[in-house]
């Protein structure tokens, strides 16, 4: 079976968030199977494909509306991810650094897609399976069924996973020339609330729709924005499944980003060096139980409380906290404000910073994750991993991987994303800590837990099974 997976980011080729992490890890459990899954992404102007080998297999061109753009198409020689990569380079459009965020995002995502598509539609390329990713893919399944420029591509079966639904992607249909002539009939697949909205497109259009967590496509139904009846209305075609996190990429014992690397037999002295390690780079001390926030501060993570949660808890309670991420100014201004007051008891590091974050889970006592969204949530998972307890609210995926430990499981959990739950969590946080023998013994636990690909890769299989037609 031949699948190809369409993204915009990839791990570690360009990575701004969880997509990267998925789309870099499920195809390399998908191989261990025995299937041949490859990747297709833009080509990013980075320091990634600037040392990678590359070689150009293919050269072609797509009409975006009256506007013709040449492309090339690239396969990944050198470093081996695992998996076969190619990347689409157009000038100009599909050649930046920087992922997201420009004025012609529509433009860029647009033309990804129909250059994707003019290559698969030859058919010697055309794939079993074709698995978009999130909404700056979610026209190719509209496009494949309803165009007449890929009607080679009309049996192919799609699968359109929904990563988070608070971005859709919308345009007006003043660009629906942008797309390739099809039957007018067909044009409500496109349309949400008098928009073009990608995201519905592929969610109407997929064969099958997935999302990265089971809860996570049930709490769609009653909050999608703005999408709840639409997922309602196509439920027989949905499903949740869970993601898993890459366990050779995320092993504490070969990890190269850590000062030591550590097994549950050296877990103490291993995550003791790595502690050390933080509180001697930020100033705090390895005396005190170490919180930490790994993520992007918006609304969204919960972010905007942070203030107000660091402050209360660090004015009462004898605890260290580091925060790495960046996002809304207004809650960086805020977290690097408080840097003063707590300056031997708090630090924060705007920016991404991959090792940094390898150097947290392996460090960090808790890590707090008070999500409003957390459509599946990598982070707990990697913490577990680590040997770090997660501190998480009920939403989500993380309603899916995190037990109470008050109900007989292995992490902190609470209900709201409210500053009393997370400071309630975390003085329950610290009366754990203080109990040295079961809060190593708990350690010792959260390790063992798997969170790898192998069971959602099957699942994945499974499902591209049932869609393919027996020839």
């Amino acid at each position: 079976m031949n699948i190809l997976h369409v993204s915009i980011e990839c791990y570690p080729i360009a990575k701004v968030g969880g997509l990267a992490d998925v789309v870099g890890a499920l195809p390399k459990y998908q191989k261990s199977l025995g299937y041949n899954p490859s990747v297709i992404i833009p080509f990013h102007q980075n320091q990634f494909t600037r040392d990678a080998e590359l070689t150009k297999i293919h050269k072609g061109s797509i009409q975006l509306g009256e506007v013709s753009h040449l492309y090339s198409l690239y396969k990944l020689i050198s470093p081996d991810l695992g998996f076969t990569v190619y990347m689409i380079h157009v000038p100009r459009l599909l050649d930046r650094s920087k992922v997201y965020g420009h004025s012609d995002d529509t433009e860029r995502f647009i033309t990804f897609q129909l250059a994707v598509l003019d290559w698969i539609n030859i058919p010697e390329n055309m794939p079993d399976i074709v698995h978009c990713h999130d909404h700056h893919t979610g026209l190719i399944p509209f496009m494949m069924t309803y165009t007449t420029t890929y009607t080679n591509l009309q049996l192919t079966p799609s699968v359109f996973t929904i990563h988070n639904a608070q971005y859709q992607g919308q345009l007006s249909f003043n660009k629906l020339y942008y797309i390739p002539s099809f039957d007018r009939k067909k044009i409500g697949m496109l349309d949400w609330d008098h928009r073009i909205n990608p995201l519905a497109a592929g969610i109407k259009s997929a064969w099958k729709v997935t999302t990265v967590s089971p809860n996570y496509m049930k709490e769609l139904q009653v909050n999608a924005n703005g999408l709840e009846s639409l997922l309602r209305n196509e439920g027989k075609k949905c499903v949740g499944i869970l993601n898993g996190i890459d366990t050779e990429t995320w092993n504490p014992e070969t990890d190269p980003m850590l000062v030591k690397n550590y097994k549950l037999s050296t877990l103490v002295s291993g995550r003791k060096a790595n502690k050390k390690w933080l509180c001697d780079n930020f100033d705090l001390s390895i005396e005190k139980p170490l919180f930490a926030f790994i993520g992007r501060l918006v609304t969204e993570k919960g972010a905007d409380l942070l203030a107000d949660i660091l402050e209360e808890s660090l004015s009462n309670t004898g605890i260290n906290i580091l925060i790495l991420g960046s996002g809304n100014q207004e809650i960086e201004e805020k977290l690097k404000s408080l840097r003063e007051r707590f300056i031997d008891r708090y630090h924060v590091h705007i920016g991404y910073d991959e090792q940094l974050s390898h150097m947290i889970y392996a460090g960090a006592d808790f890590l707090l994750m008070p999500s409003r969204v957390e459509p599946c949530g990598l982070n707990q998972m990697y913490a577990l991993r680590y040997g770090t307890i997660p501190i998480v609210r009920r939403t989500g995926g993380l309603k899916d991987t995190v037990i109470d430990i008050g109900d007989g499981g292995f992490g902190i959990c609470h209900d709201q994303t409210m500053v009393w739950d997370v400071c309630y969590s975390i003085k329950r946080a610290i009366a754990l800590y203080q109990d040295q023998v079961a809060y190593k013994k708990l350690q010792r636990r959260i390790m063992k837990i798997d969170h790898s690909w192998h069971r959602s890769a099957q699942e994945y299989i499974d499902l591209y099974n049932s869609l393919i037609q027996p020839k």
